[in-house]
């Protein structure tokens, strides 16, 4: 019985010690491992750049009592890891604030690869998790990114995701680049919102407070019709594009597999 225990103890902690820890993408205190790219200020100009950011639209400021990121939205531009990931679990807890400057749209850009202005003329071909209040979880094509979808076309004509439907390809610039979340799961404006991205080697799971609400499969880069190059790895984006939002904690986690849980 006294060897059985001990062994018990030793399944645990072996356990324990593989498991690999969060790392923390925001630091608490400033925005070290990260880079900017600003869009253009005026309609026509010519964008800003990499890490100039002459209205401030990516900053570190005190909300009830702690430090976070905020993005004021004014303008499109791009908050971007300097460093690539993959096979991971991203969590992240956001609101939006009270500027709006067009509507609260923004969006967590991952598998992000190539330039800056691929997508929209502002940010890298990537995935997007869409954070725009009332879409939160949808699916974007930005750029030149392809996925494959379960989904159906409604009776307004808008793709959704349907878990046990077909899976569709997803392309840029046609009428599925854009695949509705199956679920509204978002928090009333002002409170905040976790949102967790699970991605293990093609494989792609939104999750809103605690419910999925999108998986994307057979993740690639799209180079033309009949031409997919495998993408499973890239950097992390958050955008400015509308609405002022903050951000308190965004960490990443390495995984060996997606949980059966979610993906069912």
């Amino acid at each position: 019985m006294k060897n059985t225990f001990f062994l018990f103890l030793i399944l645990i902690f072996s356990s324990c010690a593989t498991e690999e820890p969060s790392q923390p993408l925001f630091n608490g205190q400033d925005l070290t491992g990260w880079e900017t790219w600003v869009g253009a200020l005026e309609e026509n100009g010519e964008p800003v750049g990499l890490n100039k950011d002459p209205l401030n639209l990516f900053s570190v400021v005190e909300l009830d009592g702690e430090k976070v990121i905020r993005i004021s939205g004014e303008v499109n531009a791009s908050l971007a890891t300097k460093e690539e990931f993959e096979n991971y679990h991203l969590t992240m807890e956001f609101k939006w604030g009270e500027k709006v400057y067009s509507n609260r749209n923004s969006g967590l850009l991952y598998h992000s690869y190539g330039e800056f202005g691929e997508g929209i003329g502002v940010w890298m071909s990537s995935h997007e998790l869409q954070l725009m209040s009332g879409n939160i979880g949808d699916s974007y094509r930005m750029g030149k990114s392809y996925c494959e979808i379960p989904m159906v076309q409604n009776d307004k004509g808008r793709y959704v995701y349907s878990k046990d439907a077909d899976k569709i390809p997803s392309i840029p610039d046609t009428d599925t680049k854009i695949v509705a979340k199956d679920g509204d799961f978002e928090n009333p404006v002002g409170q905040w919102n976790k949102i967790e991205l699970y991605c293990f080697d093609r494989t792609s799971v939104h999750v809103v407070n605690g419910k999925v609400n999108m998986i994307n499969y057979n993740s690639g880069k799209y180079l033309g019709p009949n031409s997919i190059e495998p993408l499973s790895k890239g950097k992390i984006q958050l955008q400015s594009e509308g609405g002022e939002l903050f951000v308190r904690s965004i960490q990443i986690k390495p995984i060996k597999e997606i949980p059966q849980e979610v993906l069912q």
